[in-house]
């Protein structure tokens, strides 16, 4: 299912921000995917990430209004990479990518975190 593959994606990106992925915990969480399209997209997911985190970053710097990028709630961080990774590179349509990270941020941040999270997408995606 994709919200498997999304969340288990969400995790590594998370994991990406603090140090290199360990490609241990990618195959880990490849094998707890069943069909293969859900395998296909979180290695799109990962791969893409991983070759624009830097030009991500620099949408997200520009974006951030009162808030430095090393003081940002890093779960939040990582669900705008998702949402990001995947409007950009995986052809995922705005409007679900936007959901399913709204949907994580409340299972996984804080109780306003996702206003917060849905704000900075938003004005990136608003110009593009």
């Amino acid at each position: 299912m994709r919200k498997t593959a999304r969340e288990n994606a969400f995790k590594l990106i998370f994991e990406g921000l603090f140090h290199e992925p360990d490609p241990l915990l990618s195959s880990e969480n490849l094998q707890e995917l069943k069909k293969e399209e859900d395998k296909i997209f979180f290695e799109n997911i990962i791969s893409a990430f991983n070759l624009h985190k830097q030009e991500l970053r620099e949408k997200i710097e520009a974006h951030l209004q009162n808030f430095e990028y090393d003081r940002v709630y890093k779960i939040d961080l990582a669900l705008v990479y998702l949402a990001l990774t995947e409007i950009y590179f995986c052809g995922t349509p705005k409007a679900v990518a936007i959901n399913e990270v709204l949907e994580l941020a409340k299972t996984y941040s804080t109780s306003k975190s996702h206003k917060f999270v849905n704000g900075l997408i938003s004005a990136i995606i608003k110009e593009e």
